[in-house]
């Protein structure tokens, strides 16, 4: 609208005799009331147009300025009840997991994440990616993640674990101590860069260090060495394999399985599952276990298999 009223007060004071620069000059100092000096004497009809330009430049100009007042206040207003919605979801989690960083690592973690139907919280400092992780939507907040404060409101007290996946190996040191003191028994899985930077990191209490290089050089060189292997173990730790999955049964105290032997299942015969290893309490992993063996309280079995047939094996010894 200003625009158009700038453009007929050009024309206007061009048809009344002014030259460009004039009409220029007319034009501002009309729209912008600032008043006038050397061209005060006008025709009556010019002066009878200026006011026409007044009125219609003064009130184009409020309508221009309300206008982008209101865009600020609309997007303040979205922002704040955007983050207000997601802190009152955040404080009904518990047992959920929260990612510092939602760059490519984050991103593709949070996906697999998601196909599991796992709860999860991003901590995130830069706005683009804020913005993006929220239209997904996942729950997102925008903040530094070294900081106690962002922490506690993810919710650090209540999760059953913490990834920090950010490029800097500072930072994820940094993360993963402020993280073990909050919360001392949350699992931290951290991301690192440099094979130096492992020791700090369990030193500042991670449970877990994954070093992205290193696990895509170690598949590239299978890939060359031993196709055939890489290629299945791809096969068993794709997450998107429709129908086929590779899945975990802690064991507590009163779990139904404690104590039955692996025979007694019928885990192959009855439901077609392989029981691939069981995970004992003190960390040891027996893999390929014996027929007689029986599982003990916080052993942790692993099997594939279908989907179905895992979860009608779940249903019938309630785990």
């Amino acid at each position: 609208m200003l625009v158009a009223v700038v453009i007929v007060a050009l024309i206007g004071y061009r048809i009344a005799g002014f030259d460009w620069i004039g009409a220029l000059w007319m034009t501002v100092i009309t729209v912008s009331s600032v008043g006038y000096g050397e061209h005060s004497q006008l025709h009556p009809g010019v002066q009878l147009f200026t006011v026409v330009i007044i009125v219609f430049g003064m009130s184009a100009t409020a309508y221009t300025l309300g206008g982008l007042v209101q865009l600020m206040l609309e997007g303040e207003f979205e922002r704040m009840l955007g983050t207000r919605r997601v802190n009152r979801e955040i404080e009904n989690l518990e047992n959920h997991v929260i990612i510092c960083g939602f760059g490519r690592i984050g991103q593709l973690l949070t996906a697999d994440l998601m196909h599991d139907r796992q709860k999860f919280v991003i901590i995130e400092r830069e706005p683009e990616l804020v913005a993006e992780a929220r239209q997904r939507p996942y729950l997102c907040l925008q903040g530094d993640a070294t900081e106690d404060e962002i922490l506690k409101i993810a919710g650090i007290e209540r999760a059953r674990a913490l990834v920090t996946a950010l490029p800097s190996d500072a930072a994820n040191v940094f993360i993963t101590l402020t993280a073990r003191n909050l919360n001392p028994e949350v699992l931290v899985i951290a991301r690192a860069e440099q094979e130096s930077t492992g020791n700090k990191l369990r030193q500042a209490g991670a449970n877990k260090i994954v070093m992205p290089a290193a696990i895509g050089a170690h598949r590239m060189a299978r890939l060359i060495t031993r196709p055939s292997t890489a290629d299945m173990m791809e096969l068993v730790t794709e997450t998107n394999l429709p129908g086929f999955e590779l899945d975990e049964i802690p064991l507590p105290e009163n779990a139904k399985l404690v104590g039955v032997s692996v025979r007694a299942t019928e885990a192959r015969r009855k439901h077609g599952l392989l029981v691939v290893a069981v995970k004992q309490a003190g960390g040891e992993m027996l893999f390929n276990p014996d027929a007689d063996y029986k599982f003990r309280v916080q052993d942790t079995v692993i099997l594939m298999g279908r989907s179905e047939d895992i979860l009608r094996f779940r249903s019938e010894f309630s785990v």
